[in-house]
């Protein structure tokens, strides 16, 4: 007698998520990060237009401070072009975060941001992504700027580790402002508004700083403000590990302070309202 064996119809289960253990939600936040880090870079590889005119506007304003307007200023002990250049690089990489706003303004105009939250990914990541391609953005146009100040005249006064300081604070600087831009971003409709929103908030914290000037030249109302803010410690404590040297920990640890305090206080805010889009 022959026995025949009946087979069961088969389903395909449903591809279902793991639980995180402990510890894994973090690696997975740190890998849509990088992710999403890298779609953001991809866009400007795929749109060189985009580093080239990260670049023009500060050259303008190194040309024009140079050789318009540095003829009238003096700074006692020292060349104003060395003076001027860190004051430079603070700016630049102010102005480079205003990318963080006009890029998240533009996602959630295209609903690309609402199409990610969908997505099962960590809230922090498409943040997260979009402040790293533009700090890393900014890293290289400051290393760019650095070789168009060599070519003008500027100097380094201390060695390679101080410079390379230098270049951290101003990528942390850059980083913890991306932080502010990112939650204009969120809250206004398109590129356009976000580009008007940020200008009013940066106009005086970088015109009205050391960056270019001395605040001791400025109306006595306006010397405080120059000297207490965040761009006047990042342009005061690169241009102390650039160009002045001597003791720096204090001006390095105050830019820090600031840096990390702006981050630590913006990207939860700007997270959540990520999350209520």
């Amino acid at each position: 007698m022959s026995t025949t064996t009946a087979s069961l119809p088969t389903t395909d289960a449903p591809t279902v998520r793991p639980v995180p253990m402990p510890g894994d939600g973090v690696l997975w936040a740190i890998r849509d990060t990088l992710a999403m880090t890298w779609r953001n870079l991809t866009t400007i590889r795929r749109v060189p237009q985009l580093l080239v005119f990260a670049i023009i506007q500060p050259t303008i304003f190194v040309l024009m401070f140079r050789y318009v307007f540095g003829g009238s200023i003096k700074i006692p002990g020292l060349s104003y072009v060395d003076y001027l250049m860190p004051g430079i690089f603070t700016q630049t990489c102010a102005f480079g975060a205003i990318s963080t706003a006009v890029g998240l303004a533009e996602d959630k105009g295209k609903g690309l941001l609402e199409r990610m939250r969908s997505l099962p990914m960590a809230r922090s990541a498409v943040l997260g992504g979009r402040v790293l391609a533009d700090t890393t953005r900014n890293f290289f146009v400051v290393l760019l700027m650095l070789a168009i100040g060599t070519a003008v005249g500027f100097r380094t006064h201390t060695n390679v580790a101080m410079v390379a300081l230098g270049v951290f604070l101003l990528v942390l600087f850059g980083f913890a402002l991306s932080w502010i831009f990112a939650l204009i971003g969120l809250s206004v409709t398109n590129g356009e508004a976000a580009q008007a929103a940020a200008f009013p908030l940066l106009a005086p914290l970088v015109f009205a700083s050391n960056a270019f000037v001395d605040p001791a030249n400025m109306p006595g109302w306006l010397q405080g403000w120059a000297r207490h803010q965040p761009v006047s410690a990042a342009a005061d404590a690169v241009r102390a590990c650039m160009v002045t040297g001597g003791p720096t920990a204090t001006k390095v640890l105050t830019s820090i302070a600031w840096s990390l305090g702006i981050a630590v206080v913006l990207a939860p805010i700007a997270v959540r309202r990520y999350r209520r889009i």
